[in-house]
C-alpha cells in the first residue's frame, strides 16, 4: 500500500486527470504532463512485473488491500490510449483482468462514468 500511495498514485493521478477531468474544465490535455508521468508510471509497472512474476497478488497470493486501492485510478487509466503500459507487461496484466473481474467490483465499476458523456 505504501508503493501505491507513494509511488503509483503520483504517477497515475495526473494521467487520469489530463484525460478525464481537464477536458471536463474546458482545457486540452497536456501531453507533457501525461509523457512525464507515463515513464514514472512505467517505472512503478516496472516492479510490479518482477513481483508478480513470483505471486499473485502484490502482497502475496492473497487478494489484499494492497490490491484493492489500485482499482479505481487503474479503471480509469485502462480506458485511455495509454492502457498499453500495463498490457504490454504480462504479469501485471494478468493480475489486473483478475482483480478488475471480481463480482463486487463488476458492480461498482458499472457505476463509475466520471468522464463519460452525460456525466
Amino acid at each position: 500500500m505504501e508503493v501505491e500511495s507513494q509511488q503509483y498514485h503520483p504517477a497515475i493521478s495526473p494521467i487520469i486527470f489530463q484525460f478525464f477531468a481537464a477536458p471536463l474544465q474546458g482545457k486540452v490535455p497536456d501531453q507533457a504532463i501525461i509523457d512525464e508521468n507515463l515513464e514514472k508510471l512505467g517505472k512503478v509497472l516496472d516492479v510490479y512485473e518482477e513481483k508478480l512474476s513470483r505471486t499473485k497478488y502484490l502482497a502475496g497470493d492473497f487478494y489484499s488491500l494492497a490490491d484493492l486501492f489500485h482499482l479505481s485510478f487503474t479503471y480509469y487509466f485502462m480506458k485511455t490510449p495509454c492502457a498499453n503500459l500495463i498490457n504490454e507487461r504480462p504479469h501485471v496484466k494478468a493480475w489486473w483482468e483478475d482483480i478488475s473481474s471480481r463480482p463486487a467490483f463488476q458492480k461498482v465499476a458499472s457505476a463509475m462514468t466520471f468522464g463519460e458523456k452525460g456525466n
